[in-house]
């Protein structure tokens, strides 16, 4: 038995609760070295002597590179739970508790692995509808092409620390309208039926608040929409046309950084030490040298993006004072939370207790691309931006670079990382604004996209659609993965003053996305159930997949491979009896 790779730990995502009465553990190993794995379970305080123990048999769930994870899920009568294991190997049977492994338990139960108390504050707690959500991604500037000149003049409200307005009502210099494509407001109002007709039921918009650049990450007023997009009216406007279509918005909140013409900022800039605002930024020198690079702390050395202390209690409040008003506000229903790997711990507790206390099933979602655990503890985020799940399907469904087994142990490491209602709602998503299109990464290959797709509907986690996607945008620049959404393909319509064969407009995916959001919809076990691989074949590229949630059980089928096949029972037993046949790059779902 390799004990160096037997890990499991208290209070984790090995072992979690999932309600009052019920308890998740896993415990891990390496890949195929036990036979098997027994929980040995009790209440740490009994009266009884010595403490009367449960057996349950652990399953082995998933496989990742290395590691095997069993797991078992058990519905407790107590509240305080003590724990250990017994595991066997081909040869021996030790057990392993909260000092290691040994041969005969002799010790008492305080020594064993311990969940101290199941309290239903310290459990996961994630808006129920957010396992539901079917999101499509709009970056404004680029959707809804509604091009107008706007310049704006008028008095400016500046918010004090204490989230006061400033009486004085202090006037802005003139601002020219900032924007690169056009996109409004009522853009998107005018495109909710076409969202609502493929599916989608929550849309997130990269920032709308004021600010000096077209992408708008650079604020410069947290309480005002920027005059381009349009205005706070056109927002609750939006909101609540989308609400009536059951569709919920969640916002950009980007709090590591402001715009250097935030009021703020200028006063540090004019006054430098003696500003009141000069402990608002992080490490700030006397005198304020606006030049690249800049000589204070700023987003990626971006002079037009210093970095705000949000470890000042000043700055969080008034943070914290702009997640709530926009709740109130326009009634808005999460946020998406820029660059919150830089932002201290502390500040995202306080923000998510501030917007938690205004509306109970706000969701949260911070924008991390690497492991997020220490984030995602029910204290800060219920979910973040999935970059992992992105690699790994360029990876394999785009560039072909990994075989079925390789990405499935890939996968499955990824999922297990965290408690599962906390998989469940990772925000999944091929591409995005800040990375190419994904159909660049398939090198233009339409059918290794749409598989792709198809897997983001089918896996585990919240989908989200980069807008266009459904029209084939492409492009790895900036400027191509944020152009402006091609509506004459999403029509069906082509362009009579270019040859049809040079303007396939009639192709889209829109018809697909349909089809799989509709089975997304139709199948619990799609948004809530488990994930288990049943088939991997890396010389055909076969992959199949379960999905059980109570008496809801899908099996996902996919082709990875360039060749036809044809899978019958014998390879596959879910298939009970039935044959497929599926076409290269083709998947399928199957009830079982």
């Amino acid at each position: 038995m390799e004990k160096e790779a037997i890990l499991h730990i208290p209070l984790s995502q090995f072992a979690f609760a999932e309600g009052e009465d019920r308890l998740v553990i896993r415990l891990r190993c390496k890949k195929n070295d036990l036979k098997r794995c027994v929980l040995l379970w009790g209440d740490r305080v009994a009266i009884e002597e010595p403490m009367p123990v449960q057996q349950n048999e652990m399953e082995c769930v998933a496989s990742d590179m290395l590691y095997d994870y069993y797991e078992i899920k058990i519905h407790s009568p107590f509240t305080r739970v003590c724990y250990y294991f017994r595991l066997e190997d081909e040869i021996e049977s030790l057990y392993y508790y909260g000092r290691g492994f040994t041969t005969q338990i002799s010790c008492g139960r305080a020594e064993y692995f311990q969940f101290p108390y199941i309290r239903r504050e310290d459990i996961v707690n994630i808006p129920e509808w957010a396992e539901d959500i079917v999101m499509y991604h709009i970056f404004p500037d680029s959707f809804a092409n509604e091009r107008q000149e706007l310049r704006m003049k008028q008095n400016k409200k500046v918010l004090l620390p204490d989230g006061r307005y400033d009486a004085e009502k202090k006037k802005l210099p003139d601002r020219i309208c900032r924007n690169h494509l056009g996109g409004t407001l009522q853009g998107i109002i005018k495109t909710l039926d076409y969202l609502t007709g493929l599916g989608i039921n929550c849309i997130y918009l990269n920032p709308i608040f004021e600010a000096a650049s077209y992408h708008k990450y650079d604020t410069i007023d947290y309480f005002e929409v920027d005059p381009c997009f349009g205005t706070k009216e056109d927002l609750k406007e939006l909101v609540q046309q989308s609400h009536e279509r059951g569709i919920r918005i969640i916002l950009d909140g980007v709090f590591n950084h402001c715009g250097a013409d935030f009021f703020a900022f200028r006063d540090v800039r004019e006054k430098g030490r003696a500003s009141r605002y000069y402990d608002w930024f992080y490490h700030l020198e006397d005198t304020i040298q606006y030049a690249d690079p800049p000589n204070y702390e700023a987003f990626a050395y971006v002079k037009e993006m210093p970095k705000l202390n949000t470890g000042n209690p000043e700055v969080a409040d008034y943070l914290c004072n702009v997640g709530i008003y926009w709740i109130k506000e326009a009634d808005i229903d999460g946020w998406r939370l820029d660059v919150a790997n830089e932002i201290n711990h502390e500040f995202w507790r306080t923000f998510r207790h501030a917007v938690r206390k205004v509306k109970q099933d706000i969701f949260l979602i911070g924008e991390i691309w690497e492991e997020a655990g220490v984030w995602l503890q029910g204290d800060q985020f219920d979910s973040t931006m999935n970059y992992t799940f992105s690699y790994l399907c360029r990876d394999f469904f785009g560039r072909g670079e990994l075989s079925v087994s390789s990405f499935d142990a890939q996968m499955q490491h990824m999922i297990y990382r965290y408690p599962e209602q906390v998989s469940l709602v990772q925000m999944n998503f091929l591409d995005s604004h800040d990375i190419p299109r994904f159909l660049s990464c398939c090198n233009g290959e339409r059918k290794r996209m749409e598989l792709a797709f198809f897997y983001l509907f089918m896996g585990v986690g919240v989908p989200s659609v980069f807008y266009g996607d459904e029209v084939y945008i492409d492009g790895t620049e900036e400027s191509e993965y944020r152009a402006a959404m091609d509506w004459q393909r999403a029509s069906g319509q082509s362009d009579e003053t270019e040859p049809q064969s040079l303007l396939p407009y009639q192709d889209n995916l829109i018809g697909k996305f349909k089809e799989w959001i509709a089975l997304r919809r139709e199948h619990l076990a799609l948004r809530r159930g488990n994930y288990r691989t049943i088939y991997c074949n890396d010389v055909t590229g076969v992959y199949a997949f379960s999905r059980c949630y109570e008496e809801d059980r899908v099996l996902v089928v996919l082709n990875t491979g360039p060749d036809k096949v044809e899978l019958t029972s014998a390879e596959i037993q879910e298939l009970q009896e039935k044959n497929i046949e599926l076409s290269s790059y083709e998947g399928r779902l199957v009830a079982f």
